[in-house]
């Protein structure tokens, strides 16, 4: 397989190549649950803008506001009755 730099401006080539070389090592299993739980704390970091442009919310709405961010308010009007224009995300 070829290599080709990663564009980061705070890792080395050298650095950045053993990172991927040690991906590629990696147990799909492993590497299942780093993406899962980066997907966890993104998903953490957006409930919480949501909360603070919308404080008093409540957890229900924070999600649907979360899903509407993720996947589009069409999808989720059809799914919950109810979503947050675009603009209002």
């Amino acid at each position: 397989m070829s290599y080709t730099p990663q564009a980061s401006s705070d890792t080395s080539v050298e650095i950045d190549r053993l990172m991927i070389d040690a991906y590629r090592r990696m147990p799909l299993a492993e590497k299942a649950r780093r993406v899962s739980e980066a997907t966890r704390a993104v998903d953490l970091l957006a409930l919480t803008g949501i909360r603070q442009r919308h404080p008093g919310c409540s957890d229900r709405e924070a999600r649907i506001r979360l899903a509407a961010l993720k996947y589009g308010s069409d999808l989720v009007r059809q799914a919950f009755g109810w979503a947050p224009d675009a603009r209002d995300l």
